[in-house]
């Protein structure tokens, strides 16, 4: 999912001082089996009976597991954020707790009993934007808990290049950080076990993909190639330093590309690995995606891309969204192809049969089926997986603990249910206050959703005490590491960056902004485009915008430099650089709340919706 992207790794300023990471390295799946829901449930595909065709004839049946952007989320991920909803029979529906890496690899190897072809893939986005628990560390825990899960190929995604190519390459190859050493005395990072696939991106200068395009996985004579690709647009929603010398290409050329070299090599089972994903109409993760009702069906940029992708390749493992569905969208040819997506941070798992035919090598297409199972926290955790987050939890708790701040009650941000989130507007506020202190003119802050990666809940997640926030629970919030920059916009640049939250790039799939305090307007969704945002009603401090009149506007450095689509973000002037926006964020919530003075949840209403 698109969000501000990792420019520099952070100096760990704490409230109590510095801590380096060096110091830090010196103090020291679905349900259980029986579990997986009603039949039929995950988009209305029927799930194959264990034990049909395990290789003893002409076809043999392999399980294909895939999940996608776990995010580096080791632990349970907090509130709205670690729960899946559930279609009822009632037509009411019901939230589940789900997620977390200890159940996730109890899940996944649950599953795989009485399934001797078995398969398990990513498709994107399992490193980035990650808690404190994996992002202090440039993500090693969580490259060792999916080599545990035994995690057979990765796609890659946006987030994969937020620290860069080089970065990238030593989590598919190990070996320690070139600036922050290893984390345990005599132990060397190995590196992921599974091999990533960047089919689409090449190096400016040679043109060769940068990582292998492909693999073959084999077993017993069966064969099934994976094409692993990302969006196109990756470059527009990670920072220039991450993308920089590579090149960005077409996702489904760059796949009927692929699909037709593993032909030619004898391998005629395909499933593409798509970090791009879609909307469906329900956020049910068992709801009928291929129900025919107005209004049913699914929505955004996977449509056209696996309408597009040659019949060649027999099922699409997608991302990005993190949304959940089992979709069939039709191939050029008009031949059914199951899509699918499993939600995000581990929440859920999907299992495909693929029925392979032995003679001619390939799937046979009309015995696809498909499902996304819950991975809930009932079942019994994964005792390696509790051994390895205990043994990083160690090492970061002396970071991890420090409070910063009180709250009251929830604050929503990721898990927040409209354009406009209570935590977005906590944000925003921090933003002009620190602003404020670097250039007293500074009048307005924006943040983008996509850089709000968590919620912050009132309930403690450790011995903190309830309304306490933790520095790793702030850390959750904001891991990219940006600065707070100061531009000057003119009024006309202002009105048209709130345009561009619901036109162009972003038409399809709002971005919208994160506003300070001061700044109101109306959204109408019964308009489209441009027009969704109301011109005449945008107000700064009571006040229409002018636009020929100057504004000193505050943002991270990745909307500063034109990310997400907000290209007139990019042409501010006058240009200051202030300090760590997750700094900024610590020092509000520590000048301004208190055990006895808490934060108490803003009421998100600078934004008036009409829909």
């Amino acid at each position: 999912m698109s969000a501000t992207p990792r420019t520099r790794r952070r100096t760990w300023r704490l409230v109590t001082g510095t801590v380096s990471l060096a110091a830090v390295g010196a103090l020291v799946a679905a349900m259980p089996a029986g579990a997986h829901g009603k039949p039929g449930h995950g988009g209305g595909h029927d799930h194959a009976k264990p034990g049909h065709g395990h290789g003893h004839g002409r076809t043999v049946d392999v399980q294909l597991l895939s999940f996608n952007d776990l995010h580096g989320n080791l632990e349970p991920p907090a509130g709205s954020s670690g729960q899946v909803t559930e279609d009822q029979h009632d037509g009411t529906t019901k939230a589940i707790d789900a997620g977390g890496a200890e159940y996730l690899a109890t899940s996944l190897r649950t599953a795989r009993k009485g399934n001797p072809y078995s398969v398990t893939a990513a498709a994107g986005d399992m490193v980035g934007a990650s808690p404190l628990l994996s992002g202090l560390f440039h993500d090693e825990p969580t490259i060792e808990a999916l080599n545990k899960m035994k995690l057979d190929v990765a796609g890659v995604g946006n987030h994969e290049f937020d620290e860069g190519r080089a970065e990238l390459n030593r989590l598919q190859k190990g070996g320690c950080h070139p600036e922050d050493g290893c984390y345990t005395k005599g132990r060397k990072f190995r590196g992921a076990d599974f091999p990533y696939l960047a089919a689409n991106v090449t190096d400016e200068k040679t043109g060769k993909p940068i990582l292998k395009p492909y693999t073959v996985w084999k077993k017993n004579g069966v064969k099934i190639g994976f094409i692993g690709v990302t969006l196109e647009g990756t470059p527009d929603i990670v920072s220039a330093e991450g993308v920089k010398g590579l090149k960005f290409h077409d996702e489904v050329e760059t796949v009927n590309k692929y699909a037709r070299e593993l032909e030619r090599k004898g391998v005629k089972s395909i499933v593409a690995l798509i970090h791009e994903g879609g909307a469906p109409a329900s956020k049910s993760y068992n709801y009928d995606c291929d129900a025919s009702g107005a209004g049913d069906g699914i929505s955004g940029p996977i449509v056209d891309i696996a309408k597009g992708i040659t019949p060649k390749v027999d099922a699409l493992v997608t991302g990005h969204t993190h949304e959940a569905y089992v979709c069939t969208i039709p191939d050029p040819a008009g031949k059914p192809r199951t899509v699918t997506s499993a939600s995000s941070f581990g929440k859920l798992y999907t299992d495909t049969t693929l029925t392979y035919d032995r003679k001619t090598k390939d799937i046979v297409r009309t015995s696809v089926s498909s499902a996304n199972h819950v991975v809930t926290r009932t079942q019994p955790k994964a005792k390696d997986i509790t051994r390895l987050i205990s043994d990083w939890n160690e090492l970061a708790a002396p970071i991890a603990a420090q409070p910063v701040g009180h709250i009251s009650g929830d604050l929503p941000g990721r898990g927040a249910t409209t354009p406009e989130s209570p935590l977005g507007d906590v944000i925003a506020d921090a933003q002009l206050a620190h602003a404020k202190s670097l250039d007293d003119t500074a009048v307005l802050a924006l943040m983008n959703p996509g850089g709000i990666r968590s919620d912050l809940v009132y309930k403690a997640s450790g011995s903190e005490g309830d309304g306490v926030v933790t520095y790793g629970e702030a850390f959750t919030v904001q891991p990219f590491s940006n600065t707070v920059n100061l531009v000057t916009l003119t009024g006309e640049q202002l009105v048209t960056a709130l345009k561009q939250q619901v036109s162009g790039g972003n038409e399809a799939s709002p971005k919208i902004l994160q506003v300070s305090e001061g700044l109101t307007y109306t959204l109408d969704y019964t308009k489209s485009g441009a027009d969704r945002v109301v011109a005449d009603t945008i107000r700064l401090n009571g006040e229409p915008i002018d636009p020929a009149a100057s504004y000193r506007v505050a943002m991270n450095s990745f909307l500063a430099g034109g990310g997400d689509g907000f290209a007139a973000l990019g042409e501010g002037t006058d240009p200051l650089v202030g300090a760590d926006d997750l700094a900024a964020f610590n020092d509000y919530l520590t000048a301004t709340t208190s055990a006895d003075n808490p934060l108490d949840p803003p009421k998100a209403d600078r934004i008036t919706v009409v829909k």
